[in-house]
């Protein structure tokens, strides 16, 4: 159970429960390597919790627990009465990070705002492509080209946002990790040094942690920032101990080796409710699992042939193998619960026979195809692989050969982002910001093709309504318009959905003050050890 290098070794050695050392060391056996350090490049959650919920903050941010917002680093804001402005007070005296690397000489204002947003949306930005091939997946994703008409500094402490038509759910939005607020100070150094390319690799911001050092795939260190304007931590250190598999992950927790641990084999879930040692906190996860055809390549292009081929999946087979029994069989692109999920919605119901008989009809026969299978645990699917397997089993029956096929992590993600992707890929979805803009339009709207959208999915009726749901503050007028446009999805089937999950989180019995997030975040400011 030794990490990588003996150089994590010994840091993790460092963090064992003895009382010898005076200073508190809270380890996190992660489940996976981030894909970078700069929160707005990427949409994974394993990148996140090591950048966007350790070293960031944004101008607004979600109560802990909730998908409702609350002043972040904007302590106020006003919106005009069409809709348009946002002007956002911020906070004083909030002070960025001091790291061996680089020493503010000021505190947050209004240039680190405009900087953090405009190198995502102005290609002449000097930032827009510090990182080759940057496409700010999540801000193009979720149509902000489109949307943000401008970002204004009023004054040293106050930015305007003037949007160019109404957007229901822009403020929860501002709360999302793609919405970091970076310090322009450090990228105007940087940028002087001809090192830009740090800004992914040594992040520096306002959030409780200080990033201090990173061994690829083995193991992250952060220090408290001790002038966080949230008030000082009760740990002294923080490290992601990287651990991708979860029967690992386990043994490091009963061995005291870390203190909490994401993501469980759902079959080791019951032995760990029973240990005096552990408590293991449990929610019904705001997430979906799918498995996204390429709507573009033949013969997945056709709606017929995506249905028949859903017909073919035993979902509960996949509830029962991966999650033993702690999930449910998905039949819409939202979670149960969300509000507008779709509840009259008749799923896909398993008949081999249909299945193979409707292929027949649509002139597929002898088809063979690539399955993706993700190489990590995640909320929403703990074990791809199997799931893989379930369905490889299933297609078998009706005559469709299946080869399954992986990367690592991120190469995965970029790999299944290509246009020109063959076969289908299994991924998932937690929440980000508990809006459904957040699933159908960030998942399955035209603007995210080529991103988040892995089906590659450009559907004129399902845009329409989503992007008219946007426009709206009137819930019951957005829920028909969702529910509609889950209709369509049903109806042209660019997923297989395949199941919602409930999330567990076990961790050592000495953790104090850890607060289990709905949108699936793993965050560690107010978190304690018990002496």
């Amino acid at each position: 159970m030794k990490l990588k290098t003996a150089f994590a070794a010994a840091l993790l050695a460092a963090t064992m429960f003895s009382g010898a050392a005076s200073a508190k060391t809270f380890v996190y056996c992660s489940e996976g390597s981030p894909e970078g350090f700069d929160p707005s490049l990427y949409t994974a959650g394993t990148t996140f919790d090591a950048a966007a919920h350790t070293v960031y903050n944004r101008l607004l941010e979600f109560k802990k627990g909730t998908t409702e917002t609350e002043p972040g680093l904007a302590e106020s804001y006003e919106i005009s009465e069409d809709g348009l402005e946002y002007t956002f007070k911020l906070r004083p005296g909030v002070k960025f990070q001091t790291t061996d690397f680089f020493t503010p000489t000021r505190e947050l204002n209004a240039d680190d705002v405009i900087f953090s947003f405009e190198r995502q949306f102005s290609s002449e930005n000097s930032w827009n492509q510090y990182v080759a091939g940057a496409s700010w997946e999540y801000f193009n994703g979720m149509g902000m080209p489109d949307l943000i008409e401008k970002i204004e500094k009023v004054d040293d402490m106050t930015v305007k946002f003037t949007l160019k038509k109404p957007e229901a759910p822009f403020l929860a939005n501002l709360a999302m990790p793609f919405a970091s607020i970076m310090s322009k100070e450090y990228a105007d150094k940087l940028e002087a040094d001809g090192v830009k390319e740090k800004l992914n690799q040594q992040p520096l911001g306002t959030g409780p942690f200080a990033f201090v050092a990173y061994q690829q795939d083995a193991v992250i260190r952060y220090k408290a920032h001790p002038d966080y304007w949230g008030g000082a931590q009760k740990i002294d250190d923080l490290v992601f101990a990287i651990t991708p598999d979860a029967s690992i992950r386990y043994q490091k927790l009963t061995a005291g080796e870390c203190h909490l641990m994401p993501f469980p084999n759902a079959a080791d879930v019951e032995k760990m409710q029973a240990d005096p040692n552990l408590k293991v906190m449990e929610q019904p996860g705001l997430n979906v699992a799918y498995m996204a055809y390429n709507t573009t390549q033949a013969p997945f292009d056709k709606p017929e042939v995506r249905r028949a081929l859903n017909k073919a999946i035993n979902k509960p087979a996949i509830v029962d193998a991966v999650f033993q029994g702690a999930a449910e069989p998905a039949k819409n692109p939202l979670p149960p619960t969300m509000w507008s999920y779709a509840e009259d919605t008749q799923d896909d119901a398993y008949n081999l026979e249909e299945a193979k008989a409707e292929l027949e009809a649509a002139g597929v026969t002898d088809l063979s195809m690539k399955i993706w299978a993700m190489p990590v645990s995640r909320p929403y699917m703990l074990n791809a692989r199997r799931a893989a397997e379930i369905i490889q089993n299933d297609f078998q029956q009706i005559g469709v050969k299946v080869e399954i096929v992986s990367y690592e992590w991120a190469e995965y993600l970029e790999r299944s982002k290509a246009k020109d992707r063959d076969g289908a890929v299994i991924l998932g979805w937690t929440g980000d910001n508990g809006d459904p803009d957040n699933f159908l339009h960030t998942l399955l709207g035209k603007d995210a093709v080529g991103g988040n959208n892995r089906a590659q999915w450009a559907n004129d009726e399902f845009n329409d309504l989503v992007l008219k749901a946007k426009e709206t503050s009137d819930q019951a007028e957005r829920t028909e318009l969702y529910e509609q446009a889950q209709a369509v999805f049903k109806r042209e089937a660019p997923w297989a959905t395949l199941n919602h999950s409930i999330s567990f989180v076990p961790m050592r019995k000495e953790v104090e003050g850890f607060v289990q997030s709905p949108l699936g975040d793993f965050a560690f400011d107010g978190v304690d050890i018990a002496e």
